[in-house]
């Protein structure tokens, strides 16, 4: 789950990490009237739920009266990856004397949380990893040390990013306030770009980013109290409302498949083979037809997407009725795309027998079902 920056500051004045207050606007009158209660100069800072804002211009300093109302009219008429800004936060500008970055994560491929820092900072971040990879810092952290940090550990890295012994100190409470923090609410990300040195020589969070696991919201209703449904993807939670489990991607390949394990092997067997997923979807451990049409209708609705992988190991799921779910969604709407079927698992002989004579290209194996759907998407999809 995603929160706005504003959202995420609180959070951080709620725990004692130092960030720059402000007020919310959502229309260029707010914005002036929140101006004069702050004072010149102030940022105008676009909320919405992606990186890049200031890229897309919806970061701006304004230091004259006369300035805010256009600037904050301007910045509320942007859409920043297909996001429209229905709201701005209005914050001091602060004197910047050094920016560095810093997150605490959770990294699931070595199933650890880790803090990630670079002396550098700034937005361009992820050009910095991945062209000077050794200006990356990192330090793991077993779950009893985020119960109570080891200082001297903290240390050591904080120093790397502000070698003064009273600013790198600074950075330490920050950084044991963020692991008790990620602890607490179950999050997956704090992250801060960038962590400043300001003009009076505290170390301040200018900007935050706080992701949370949306599982354990039921734990947290004062965290599931901030989410902002006009922020969040509409067809995931129109997929959500319906039993699927949906996230759109970016590649060409639709993919239709029952369990998130599979689902992600499959779009891991895609990439291997040359292809692009376009989204993972889950349609669970049901066998309901109607689940498979709701499926198509969201994997259609994206243009890039040139064909369509349907993967189905049956177990409590059934194949045929999965079959019959493909031949309801065929005959409710036109199909422009081509859609290779990979059936194994329970009824399996009885789904592939309903799908017999139709124009469906079938897969004996997962690996052939993905070469087939990456050749197919690389020659456009037609069919």
């Amino acid at each position: 789950m995603k929160i706005h920056e504003y959202q995420a500051k609180e959070l951080f004045q709620a725990y004692g990490i130092p960030a720059p207050g402000g007020e919310v606007a959502t229309t260029p009158e707010e914005a002036v009237a929140a101006a004069e209660r702050i004072g010149l100069p102030v940022v105008l800072k676009a909320q919405v739920h992606v990186g890049g804002r200031g890229k897309a211009g919806g970061v701006k300093v304004v230091t004259a009266a006369s300035e805010v109302a256009p600037t904050a009219e301007a910045i509320l008429g942007l859409t920043i990856k297909d996001l429209p800004v229905r709201k701005l936060l209005v914050t001091p500008a602060s004197t910047i004397e050094k920016e560095v970055y810093l997150s605490i994560l959770l990294d699931r491929e070595v199933r650890k949380v880790a803090f990630i820092g670079c002396a550098v900072g700034g937005v361009d971040i992820e050009t910095t990893a991945k062209e000077t990879p050794e200006q990356i810092l990192r330090l793991d952290m077993s779950a009893a040390d985020l119960q109570n940090p080891p200082r001297d550990r903290l240390h050591a890295f904080a120093q790397d990013l502000f070698p003064d012994p009273g600013q790198a100190d600074q950075t330490v409470e920050i950084m044991a306030k963020m692991a008790r923090l990620f602890t607490e609410k179950d999050c997956s990300l704090i992250e801060i770009n960038p962590l400043i040195l300001d003009g009076d020589g505290q170390v301040v969070a200018l900007d935050a980013k706080v992701l949370l696991d949306d599982n354990a919201l039921f734990r947290h209703p004062d965290i599931d109290a901030l989410r902002d449904m006009d922020s969040e993807d509409g067809d995931e939670l129109d997929a959500k409302a319906q039993g699927l489990s949906f996230i759109r991607l970016d590649g060409t390949i639709g993919c239709m498949v029952n369990g998130a394990g599979l689902a992600m092997a499959t779009m891991d067997t895609i990439k291997h083979f040359g292809g692009s997923p376009a989204n993972f979807l889950d349609v669970g451990g049901s066998s309901d037809p109607r689940k498979v049409v709701a499926a198509f209708n969201l994997i259609l609705k994206d243009p890039n997407v040139k064909v369509i992988l349907i993967n189905i190991f049956g177990g409590i799921t059934r194949c045929d009725d999965i079959a019959q779910g493909i031949l309801d969604a065929l005959e409710q709407r036109d199909v422009p795309v081509p859609i290779v079927v990979r059936l194994i698992g329970t009824n399996e002989e009885e789904g592939r027998r309903l799908l017999e004579g139709t124009q469906l290209t079938p897969a004996e194996t997962l690996e052939q079902g993905a070469t087939i759907a990456t050749k197919l998407a690389a020659t456009g999809g037609t069919k």
